[in-house]
């Protein structure tokens, strides 16, 4: 083997070796941009997250105002329901009852509850809570039909998720409707909301935000 020959093999050598370094450093910055991209990508979707949830709350807080709980007084149809401060959603975290009880902090809730697909949970809740409220037998009568109706029938379309006993037990006692129809089913129902939803609810990105010293955005007030 001449040294030309072998002079030319080394050279070939080199030269592989150098294009497979250019290769590899290619692959790593491609790996690099692809890293960055991800994250970037990662930034817009926490981005969106905060948007979806504020338009979440603007509507469930709409709907809020024009509730039948305020209808007994004057209200405005701008009635303006101001973003806690940080200590008073942190309260939220002390009990559900906390949370339920604050305007505010049940619209976030029941917007978290829909962006679960489980919405129909506190809506039920709900419609319960104003159930009992029901003073003429006629109306308690009817609302406990429609209760039944849109969360407990097989096929409902809010339909709830508790057990055959319980779903048999309400379909007798509205028959002759008392306020204690549904108390078994909302029992359980608050049960799995504050033993399952509520700590998600606690742990996700908007409560988060609302617990931070700096808010999303700074509200015009008074607007």
């Amino acid at each position: 083997e001449s040294s030309a020959e072998r002079s030319g093999m080394q050279s070939g050598m080199q030269s592989a070796v150098l294009l497979a370094l250019q290769r590899d450093s290619g692959r790593t910055e491609r790996g690099r941009r692809r890293s960055e991209a991800e994250e970037a990508e990662k930034g817009r979707m926490k981005r969106t997250i905060i948007k979806d949830w504020k338009t979440r709350l603007s509507y469930f807080l709409q709907n809020s105002s024009n509730s039948t709980k305020m209808k007994s007084k004057k209200v405005g149809k701008h009635r303006t329901y101001f973003r806690p401060s940080p200590e008073e959603a942190q309260l939220w975290s002390e009990a559900f009852d906390e949370l339920l009880a604050n305007k505010y902090g049940l619209a976030a809730f029941r917007a978290f509850l829909k962006s679960e697909f489980c919405e129909e949970n506190i809506e039920f809740w709900l419609a319960c809570e104003d159930f009992k409220k029901t003073k003429s037998p006629q109306k308690l009568t009817s609302k406990a039909k429609k209760i039944y109706n849109d969360f407990i029938e097989k096929e409902a379309p809010k339909e709830i998720n508790i057990d055959f006993q319980t779903k048999n037990m309400i379909a007798q006692n509205i028959q002759e409707a008392t306020h204690t129809c549904f108390s078994a089913a909302q029992k359980r129902v608050y049960s799995l909301m504050e033993n399952n939803s509520y700590p998600r609810f606690l742990e996700s990105e908007f409560y988060q935000e609302l617990c931070k010293k700096t808010p999303i955005t700074r509200a015009a007030q008074g607007t």
